[in-house]
């Protein structure tokens, strides 16, 4: 072999020794509520209880994907920011490399809201939805702020990945029956102020923040191709939540990107 075939050999297995090596030594947990958890797209862990925790949600098919040298999935259905700060973060360490997070849905009232549009009169949607709104606007920020700062300070080596809220229905879709594109139209309009509110918490702590609304187009409840979200379905609580389709072909390839 000559010396530059031989230099050029020694420079490749250099390159992949380094890349296995950084593979390896990802150490991944994975916080959050019902939309990290996977609720809504089957197949839930023995161990998770009534937190359903899915193997079809995007941290397990990420983990799946690339083989973490460590993975601690914690995200639980209906977890608000102080359930993430009483109970989750024991899962972080000095050590921890990638976190993932989805979170303040519930704080702002998001099942609630949900339950009043389907149920109840368009004025009290609305009414519902402007309360939602103004909580996300006003009461979440400082709460965000505090699980930011208490995730940096237990992780402080990690990359921190926020990821948001799709909208639910595709405005003039395809559906005819359920509830009126005004309503519709109001709950997207509180998807957009909570995101608005993670992506400027994420950047303001220094965290990437994934943007699902665009990849959700088209696939929304009432969208033209398949549907990616549950409607109203029971188990209730899988209601309005992303089926595995949309763990894998929305969520999933959102966080890889910011990995």
């Amino acid at each position: 072999m000559s010396t530059s075939a031989l230099a050029a050999a020694l420079t490749l297995t250099t390159f992949f020794a380094a890349s296995s090596a950084g593979a390896a030594t990802v150490n991944y947990v994975a916080l959050g509520d019902s939309y990290s958890a996977g609720v809504g797209a089957g197949s839930y862990t023995s161990e998770s209880g009534s937190c359903k925790r899915s193997t079809n949600a995007y941290p397990y098919l990420w983990k799946n994907a690339h083989s973490p040298s460590s993975f601690s999935f914690v995200a639980c259905s209906g977890a608000k920011t102080g359930d993430v700060l009483n109970n989750q973060l024991s899962a972080l360490t000095s050590g921890t490399t990638l976190v993932s997070i989805s979170i303040g849905g519930n704080d702002a009232g998001f099942a609630g809201t949900m339950q009043t549009c389907v149920l109840d009169s368009e004025s009290a949607c609305l009414s519902a939805v402007a309360t939602a709104k103004n909580y996300a606007t006003n009461t979440l920020p400082a709460q965000l702020d505090r699980v930011y700062s208490a995730i940096h300070a237990k992780a402080p080596n990690a990359r921190v990945v926020v990821l948001g809220y799709p909208h639910l229905y595709k405005i003039g879709g395809s559906c005819i029956f359920g509830i009126g594109d005004t309503k519709r139209a109001a709950i997207n309009s509180a998807a957009d102020a909570l995101d608005g509110v993670l992506a400027k918490r994420a950047a303001n702590a220094g965290f990437a923040f994934g943007d699902v609304r665009s990849i959700f187009t088209e696939h929304e409840i009432c969208g033209s191709s398949t549907t990616w979200l549950n409607s109203t379905t029971l188990p209730v609580d899988e209601s309005y939540h992303p089926k595995a389709s949309g763990q894998s072909g929305g969520y999933l390839p959102v966080f890889s990107a910011q990995v």
